[in-house]
């Protein structure tokens, strides 16, 4: 059964899980809690890759503390493999843990669901699916790399409230304010890599790092489609060209999680009329350009009907100075 405590110590494990969000990749970023039987609370969450898991983390800070009987509440089902960490399934079993509340079954080949049925042939009562929904949305690229093969791409636009990048004239710095590009740079912190078509690298020369925001990891991949300038200071990147679709198998096959889309509106477009975008995050700055004469956030054909254009949910909305970012995830395309 779950309780009000199942609810509140997730609550608190999905807190620890996403305070490591740009630093736990590739590993998926987890949080956990433990409260032995005289009410005394344990937290841990994922370290950097090679560094402990976040079940680990918890059981150390007990420091031999008797875990007898205790609980303990992860935002994703334990490992039950040897990978780079011991499973960290056994070492809660070896502490006595009597009951696992579990956020999400971990869809990895290497646990799905092996790590639950590990704990219950132990003997210990396992509850799966507490804040399910929260834990799916703070683990979506991870979620989706594991069930795909693919990264999960965020296509992050920046414009007025008339939904223009930049003037006629090509000027695009800075239609949003410092604590919205600060914001922009926490994404590429904790995306693997950020993509741009050759022709932002000619016009902008971007050096696309992290330098705004906290980079535990160092600077994404930056990924060009088209081939860069040999001068650009986009170098060293990965240059592509082709179907947008074997790109991602690549950056797939690497181990990338989340890919950041921050091309213009050639590469905007193409990723969103190939439905490839999983997520949109919108700044919009409170600013018109006023006519029909500078770049917006596509460049190509739009839908032809109403009842063709792309629609979606809004995840979330807030305020950054004096701009807004919103975050939208678009409905899956309806079958035939």
């Amino acid at each position: 059964m779950t309780t009000a405590a199942d609810t509140e110590r997730m609550t608190r494990a999905l807190a620890l899980a996403s305070a490591v969000r740009a630093s736990a990749p590739p590993n998926p970023w987890v949080g956990c809690v433990i409260e032995t039987l005289t009410g005394t609370v344990f937290e841990g969450a994922t370290q950097l890759v090679g560094g402990p898991h976040a079940e680990a983390v918890a059981l150390s800070a007990a420091h031999g503390q008797d875990l007898v009987g205790a609980t303990a509440w992860t935002t994703l089902e334990p490992c039950s493999h040897h990978g780079r960490t011991p499973p960290c399934v056994e070492a809660l079993i070896a502490a006595g843990v009597a009951r696992v509340v579990v956020g999400l079954e971990d869809p990895d080949t290497r646990v799905q669901g092996q790590g639950i049925a590990r704990l219950k042939a132990a003997g210990i009562e396992v509850v799966v699916g507490v804040l399910a929904d929260e834990g799916g949305t703070l683990l979506a690229p991870y979620l989706h790399h594991r069930r795909t093969g693919r990264p999960y791409v965020v296509l992050k636009t920046a414009s007025s409230l008339d939904g223009r990048t930049a003037a006629p004239d090509g000027s695009s710095q800075w239609i949003t304010g410092p604590a919205a590009r600060a914001d922009a740079h926490s994404l590429r912190a904790e995306s693997d890599s950020i993509l741009v078509g050759a022709g932002t690298v000619r016009i902008d020369d971007p050096s696309l790092t992290v330098r705004d925001a906290p980079a535990p990891r160092g600077d994404p991949l930056r990924v060009v489609l088209g081939e860069a300038p040999a001068t650009a200071r986009v170098h060293p990147c990965l240059e592509r060209a082709g179907d947008l679709g074997v790109v991602l198998d690549e950056l797939g096959a690497l181990g990338h999680l989340q890919l950041l889309v921050e091309g213009g509106p050639t590469v905007a477009h193409a990723f969103h009329t190939a439905g490839l975008v999983n997520r949109y995050v919108v700044y919009l700055a409170p600013c018109f350009l006023g006519g029909d004469d500078a770049p917006g956030v596509f460049n190509g054909p739009g839908a032809p009907r109403l009842d063709a254009i792309t629609r979606g949910r809004i995840q979330s909305v807030s305020r950054l100075g004096e701009d807004l970012r919103i975050d939208l995830v678009p409905h899956p395309p309806e079958a035939p």
